[in-house]
């Protein structure tokens, strides 16, 4: 096979994934606390060929010819900028103002209980046992408190009222005032999270291959950290996908695609004459 047509065929595969990520990211555009991601590519290794053994000029380069076989998708980056806020005028309705920073959801597993994460704030309360409210998310997922455990109150609930450094204040209506703090993370490495939706977020499962603790991945806001918490009520945090950005990139890869299906064409085409010669 030509040397072309393999390098075309390499490329053509991770500029597929690219136009995969750029899809998710126009398909979102409109999802609360949605991060969008950028490719990044790299090059393969180059292979070298020294048949110019005769040739003795003398050079600056390197002897023979280095042929490069297309380029990879090395990574896929989150960006973390904050999304532009909506007014949504709900009292449970919070956004996160700072970067990085992720509510605590509690998630149902095979094996008990896991802790996610997501910059989606519009929450609700659901029944439970008891005759009392639990706080939840748009999936059913319970939001965490700061010591991890589901936020859970009586049903007789007048208001709920958003405190400095993430403090849930929840009225009856008898009066009784009861405090909740929001559970909230920091991620130091967003990078190394495992993307569970569009939204949700989980530790990496191969921790150990990668080297690496939760503790360099996370840090929980609590005791005086609290005072990095910066939240709006009322408000959502919108997507923070650029779809001009997004467009122009579309565009360029589809170029790039093209170009390299229309390398293989031509490949395609010589293998034909050379095959055909008598």
């Amino acid at each position: 096979m030509i040397r072309s047509m393999a390098t075309a065929v390499n490329t053509m595969n991770q500029l597929q994934s690219q136009i995969d990520i750029i899809g998710n990211n126009l398909a979102n555009s409109s999802t609360h606390g949605y991060k969008s991601g950028a490719a990044n590519f790299q090059e393969l290794l180059y292979q070298q060929f020294n048949n110019d053994k005769g040739d003795t000029a003398p050079r600056q380069s390197p002897a023979g010819i280095r042929y490069g076989v297309g380029a990879m998708l090395g990574s896929v980056q989150m960006n973390t900028t904050v999304g532009t806020l909506q007014t949504t005028g709900r009292e449970l309705d919070f956004a996160l103002t700072t970067p990085k920073q992720y509510f605590n959801l509690i998630r149902p597993t095979e094996n008990g209980e896991q802790t996610v994460y997501t910059r989606q704030g519009s929450f609700f309360v659901t029944p439970v046992e008891g005759g009392n409210l639990m706080l939840v998310n748009g999936d059913g997922l319970a939001i965490a408190n700061s010591a991890g455990e589901p936020i859970v109150f009586a049903e007789n609930v007048q208001n709920y009222t958003l405190l400095p450094e993430g403090v849930l204040q929840v009225t009856d209506k008898d009066e009784t005032i009861r405090q909740y703090q929001l559970g909230i993370t920091k991620f130091e490495r967003p990078n190394l999270m495992n993307r569970l939706s569009a939204t949700l977020f989980s530790l990496p499962d191969n921790m150990d291959e990668l080297g690496v603790n939760p503790e360099d991945i996370l840090t929980e806001l609590i005791g005086e950290n609290r005072s990095q918490i910066r939240m709006e009520n009322g408000q959502l945090e919108a997507s923070n996908v650029n779809l001009q950005k997004e467009m122009t990139d579309l565009i360029s890869v589809q170029r790039s695609y093209q170009f390299n299906a229309r390398t293989v064409t031509l490949a395609d085409q010589m293998l034909g004459l050379i095959n055909n010669i008598r």
